[in-house]
């Protein structure tokens, strides 16, 4: 038996997945971990926590599949993107890494921006000057740390600290790599200029890979802490966002993807980089070789719904509730729901944004305000698509689907018809990390390329289309589109 496997190093848990030639899930092995927020607006881990769970994640894995480790063939690597792991001469970690929702570097962006200039930054990058990146936690350690900033000899990202500590070798897929705020976009490695304007070491940056190509083996002492065989191919994989769009198949342009989790993602590859050009968008490198992708981010999709449970429905089930809102048309009777209980990233970078349901009569119910959560939701993702429209990509054919909201029927129905496009929903659910194993299956040999190997791995369930509801929605969406301009004071008054 053949098989490769794929590691994704989360925020709060690392997973071990191993997949058959057939693209089938054998095995599952994880193991999670905390990490702390010692002051507001900081969020920080330490990185010996991903080793140790990685060498836990694999073995459970092997030890679940019962498969020896001849077997696996090549391991494809994934995992949390932007955060910050210093690294001395001796590839000792000099602080906890600083993640990606650490939000301390609200200076060092406006420094950037001043630097670089912001329509340059993002032509160059693709991106504005955020503090979740890397380049502006890099910056803080120069300004806060400076016994630190003295020290570095080497900054990875956090997957690729468990690369090093399989391989010895220090490098970064070019999708990971594209969210620093270091890279060139186009060119797809790290951007000279801008990595000598900030002031950082061009000496401290990794190599740079096509998501499926070697970086690297098992080393004898990787062996005995995982049990994987030494001398086992690692491939560079990918992003955690990138690398999850290839386990959904999002690999050609036409095929997007939308991810439903507590946050939710919209996706789509592009053939050559594309940019938004005020950066409401994230341009990344794909983990494919020559494919770019488009990316907006809302910071509260699923975790809309969970709210709504909690707070006003304690104990109910989301089946039950999901049930009533079926009840309720198309528009909840003109009933709105703002998603921003978080603040909100796209189309609108705005912390100090805030949820509201809009238009509450007296005839509306708890079906109605469950209806309008979950097409709130829907035209939350609907902005992100229409500002890739209006960037120049082609109205996408198919949406592929992951993430919990995508078990409801009428969540997918709504987006179809929000969305104007058939939902395609993928039927495993292991997301970064079968993404990160398919890239391995390329690395390995099984397939000449990653879109082959989605072709022949990816397995998708039944096709929502689009019904009749969807003219409908279109005139709600605009109603939508309005409350934020109409709030905006008011949530930025109330702080």
């Amino acid at each position: 038996m053949s098989l490769v496997l794929g590691l994704d190093v989360s925020t709060t848990a690392t997973k071990a997945v191993l997949q058959d030639a057939e693209g089938a899930v054998l095995a599952v092995g994880a193991s999670a971990y905390p990490y702390e927020t010692p002051r507001p607006l900081w969020c920080e881990q330490d990185p010996a926590l991903w080793w140790e769970a990685s060498r836990v994640a694999v073995r459970a894995a092997l030890e679940g599949a019962e498969a020896d480790a001849t077997a696996v063939e090549a391991v494809g690597l994934t995992g949390q993107m932007h955060g910050l792991v210093a690294l001395d001469a001796r590839d000792e970690v000099l602080r906890p890494a600083i993640l990606w929702n650490d939000q301390r570097t609200a200076a060092e962006c406006d420094a950037i921006r001043e630097i670089v200039g912001r329509r340059r930054l993002i032509a160059t990058t693709g991106n504005d000057a955020l503090p979740g990146f890397t380049a502006p936690k890099l910056l803080w350690l120069r300004r806060h740390e400076p016994e630190v900033w003295a020290a570095i000899a080497h900054v990875l990202l956090p997957k690729d600290l468990v690369r090093l500590r399989l391989t010895g070798e220090h490098a970064v897929d070019r999708a990971d790599g594209s969210g620093t705020m270091l890279f060139d976009l186009a060119s797809r490695d790290w951007s000279t200029e801008i990595v000598d304007e900030l002031g950082i070491q061009r000496r401290w940056l990794p190599q740079t890979y096509e998501g499926p190509m070697v970086t690297g083996t098992i080393t004898e002492a990787a062996s005995s802490a995982t049990g994987l065989r030494a001398g086992t191919p690692v491939i560079a994989g990918g992003g955690d966002q990138a690398a999850a769009a290839i386990g959904v198949g999002s690999v050609v342009p036409g095929v997007s993807s939308v991810s439903l989790g507590t946050s939710g993602v919209m996706f789509t590859t592009t053939e050559r980089p594309t940019i938004e050009p005020e950066g409401r968008l994230h341009a990344f490198c794909h983990a494919m070789p020559d494919r770019w992708h488009l990316m907006g981010v809302m910071l509260s999709a699923a975790g809309s719904l969970r709210w709504y449970r909690d707070a006003l429905a304690p104990g109910v089930a989301f089946e039950e509730l999901v049930e009533e809102a079926a009840q309720a048309p198309p528009g909840s009777d003109g009933l709105l729901f703002l998603p921003y209980l978080t603040g909100e990233r796209t189309p609108y970078p705005d912390p100090l944004a805030r949820g509201a349901f809009v238009g509450l009569t007296v005839h509306h119910g708890r079906a109605h305000l469950t209806r309008a959560v979950l097409e709130g939701v829907a035209f939350g993702l609907r902005d992100s698509l229409e500002l890739m429209l209006a960037a120049g990509l082609p109205h996408p054919t198919e949406i592929r689907a992951t993430g919990g909201g995508i078990r409801s029927a009428l969540w997918r129905q709504i987006l179809a018809d929000v969305l104007g496009t058939a939902i395609v929903p993928t039927t495993d659910a292991e997301g970064a990390a079968q993404g990160a194993a398919t890239l391995a299956a390329v690395g390995a040999g099984w397939f000449d390329t990653v879109q082959d190997a989605c072709r022949a791995l990816v397995r998708t369930g039944e096709t929502t289309p689009p019904s009749e509801a969807a003219g409908a929605y279109t005139r709600t969406y605009a109603r939508y589109r309005g409350l934020y301009p109409a709030l905006a004071a008011t949530f930025h008054a109330t702080v």
